[in-house]
């Protein structure tokens, strides 16, 4: 079972085919799909799930803090399941393929007191920007 899955199972969420099927979809460590391939993925294995009940079971995901959706550089939204591992993002700049990585050290303790205008802040987000493996050997766009 998914490790989604079993949160939600905690929380006493109606598991219905189409939320177990969303759920399971979003299993995994590096997995940020838009909810177009999320729908995708779930009609292989859920035919009549559609458009509409996905996009709803994401939002609802959304809203209770099981799944962060991504955006990036004005690209069609992510979601990713691992709302409750702290992380941060590495993207592609050229095909926006999206990775965790976990850096040393903490956002927050970076930003000194006198860039912080008095501010209490209690959060933080880097995004690292770069070339895949893939992009960076390819030939360039233009």
């Amino acid at each position: 079972m998914s490790a989604l899955l079993e949160r939600l199972r905690g929380r006493g969420w109606r598991v219905t085919s189409q939320r177990r099927v969303v759920a399971e979809v979003l299993d995994g460590d590096h997995v940020h799909l838009t909810a177009d391939e999320v729908h995708a993925r779930a009609v292989q294995r859920l035919p009549e799930i559609s458009r509409a009940t996905v996009y709803n079971i994401l939002g609802e995901l959304v809203s209770l803090g099981e799944v962060l959706e991504v955006s990036t550089d004005g690209r069609a939204k992510r979601y990713d399941p691992n709302a409750h591992h702290p992380h941060q993002h590495l993207v592609c700049s050229r095909c926006g393929t999206i990775r965790d990585v976990h850096p040393t050290g903490s956002p927050l303790a970076d930003l000194p007191a006198e860039e912080r205008f008095g501010f209490t802040v209690s959060e933080a987000e880097v995004t690292y920007r770069g070339l895949c493996p893939s992009c960076a050997s390819g030939p360039p766009r233009l």
